[in-house]
């Protein structure tokens, strides 16, 4: 039987008067890789920060990694990883000063420090640039050192927010294997995008409009259901109902 390492039940968010996220409720499953998809205004950022426990919810509940998204925010904070389209990095560090840089902010021992840094930086093929400065890496192996850190310390669950922003289909694809074999062992992904061919890469997609989950189901299922020809179609079928354009 498969865990829910995600659920929520009408969580909302509001600003005054303004609904950001409108009593959504859904469940993601462990190593599910989950699309959250939306246009800009539709309120997925909103609800992501609400399930990292950086922001607390109007009403509704929700719990991540088994914890409630009110009372236990630091303990989701341990258990996730999370990763931006700015990636995080720091460009003024070495490659290896970064990992050991996350890896100490998760908690990892020293040992496990210098053992997870040596197979990090072979795993990646980033042995030469050990003593690179991150802002000198092109941009696709920056993606790719920054998914990894992001997941250093094993986490239950990582949070991908527009991860693959700016780089070419190719280095897209690379990542993409990543996020594969992350969710082989275990890890759960719960990623943002807006490039449409990536939707087709999850187990399931959830589509949000004007705050609120206008669609939830597997690719297929989608495109059957809007008798669409791939998923694009889909989500401009579900765009095309919003009204308003601010998150």
């Amino acid at each position: 039987m498969i865990m829910n390492v995600i659920e929520t039940d009408k969580l909302t968010k509001c600003f005054g008067s303004f609904t950001a996220v409108d009593h959504i409720s859904f469940a993601v499953g462990e190593g599910e890789i989950f699309g959250f998809l939306g246009a800009n205004g539709a309120g997925k950022t909103t609800a992501m920060r609400m399930l990292c426990g950086l922001s607390t919810p109007t009403s509704g509940t929700g719990k991540v990694a088994g914890f409630d998204i009110y009372k236990e925010t630091e303990q989701i904070k341990r258990h996730i990883g999370y990763m931006s389209q700015k990636f995080s990095l720091y460009g003024d560090l070495k490659v290896w000063e970064n990992i050991r840089l996350y890896g100490g902010i998760y908690g990892l021992s020293e040992k496990q420090l210098k053992a997870k840094t040596d197979e990090l930086l072979r795993v990646l093929d980033l042995e030469n640039e050990r003593n690179t400065l991150v802002d000198a890496l092109p941009l696709g192996w920056k993606q790719k050192l920054a998914f990894s850190v992001a997941i250093i310390h094993e986490p239950r669950i990582v949070f991908l927010d527009e991860p693959t922003g700016g780089v070419d289909p190719v280095t897209r694809r690379q990542f993409w294997e990543l996020i594969y074999q992350a969710a082989e062992r275990g890890i759960t992904v719960f990623v943002t995008t807006h490039y449409m061919d990536e939707a087709e890469y999850c187990n399931r997609v959830s589509i949000m409009v004007d705050g609120k989950i206008e669609a939830l189901d597997s690719p297929s299922a989608l495109k059957s259901s809007f008798k669409a020809g791939n998923m694009n179609e889909v989500f401009h079928a579900l765009a095309r109902r919003a009204k308003r354009t601010e998150n």
